[in-house]
């Protein structure tokens, strides 16, 4: 490559983040004087011929059903989907910052949710989009509460299927007497994050999937919450991996930003609910 192509790639790939960010902002103006059919936790909302499965999204550690959807759920909602968004792992007196409870409880109040909107839509499946911990916590659901009949698809942005090691930061664990029993008692969903956690041993034996559900994981390089970030990609007969620098190498979204702004995840996003109708996924879809 050429010393001034060289110069240049930092800047496009900067300039590319910053029109990730703008876009959806402008998307999000839009939508908020839409119809109220528009779909993001409208029960009123029944899926069309095109899209007859609701959407449920489910939001990671620390986040809630707002926040962590003001850019993907208009994004959705503005294509013809009906999107609900629910909050779970909520811990006493702890407002705002959910995903923080044991996981298998939080997989209960999920699998009571997409009765719910299954109730309220007339549909007889969702499909399930997850970041972080969304994107991982929904396979106990699948796997141990019955979710495979109801469920079609799992879509995974920056999910922690296998743990993570924050960088290595939790070998150092054992190093501090009390501090992982500290954790485990008071914050059990974060405790089950760890890699090589009780939780996430009974989640994956026996394999990663069930069998009638269509699994994808969009993962970014740049992720410095869930490492390493390769620990992310599911094996089975029904998973699709996507690296999102394979989609567009000028992204620099990390774990955050992929899962709250990336309109070029969200694109690959929207191909998984849609194979039928998918297009190629470029650097381009950061401004469709």
């Amino acid at each position: 490559m050429l010393p001034w192509k060289r110069a240049l790639r930092p800047l496009a790939a900067l300039l590319l983040t910053a029109a990730v960010a703008v876009v959806p902002a402008a998307t999000a103006s839009a939508s908020d004087s839409a119809a109220p059919s528009s779909g993001w936790n409208d029960y009123s909302c029944k899926p069309s011929a095109a899209h007859p499965r609701p959407v449920v999204l489910v939001h990671g550690t620390l986040g809630n059903s707002v926040d962590n959807w003001l850019g993907l759920a208009p994004y959705l909602t503005s294509r013809g989907y009906c999107v609900y968004s629910l909050d779970y792992g909520q811990l006493p007196g702890v407002p705002l910052f959910h995903g923080l409870g044991p996981i298998d409880k939080s997989a209960e109040q999920l699998s009571a949710f997409v009765d719910k909107v299954l109730a309220a839509t007339g549909a007889a499946k969702a499909d399930l989009v997850g970041h972080s911990q969304g994107g991982m916590m929904p396979r106990y659901y699948l796997k141990f509460l019955g979710g495979a009949a109801k469920v079609n698809a799992l879509v995974g942005i920056a999910p922690d299927n296998h743990g993570t090691d924050l960088d290595g930061l939790t070998h150092l664990l054992p190093y501090f007497p009390g501090a992982e029993d500290l954790l485990k008692a008071g914050t059990p969903g974060l405790a089950d994050q760890i890699t090589g956690s009780a939780f996430l041993t009974k989640l994956n034996t026996g394999g990663d999937t069930v069998p009638g559900v269509h699994y994808t994981v969009i993962a970014t390089r740049y992720d410095e919450v869930v490492t390493p970030w390769r620990t992310q990609y599911l094996s089975g007969s029904d998973v699709r991996n996507v690296q999102l620098q394979d989609l567009c190498p000028l992204d620099l979204s990390e774990h955050l930003a992929i899962g709250l702004f990336d309109r070029i995840a969200f694109h690959e996003v929207a191909n998984s609910l849609d194979p039928a109708h998918a297009t190629a996924t470029t650097c381009a879809s950061a401004f469709s």
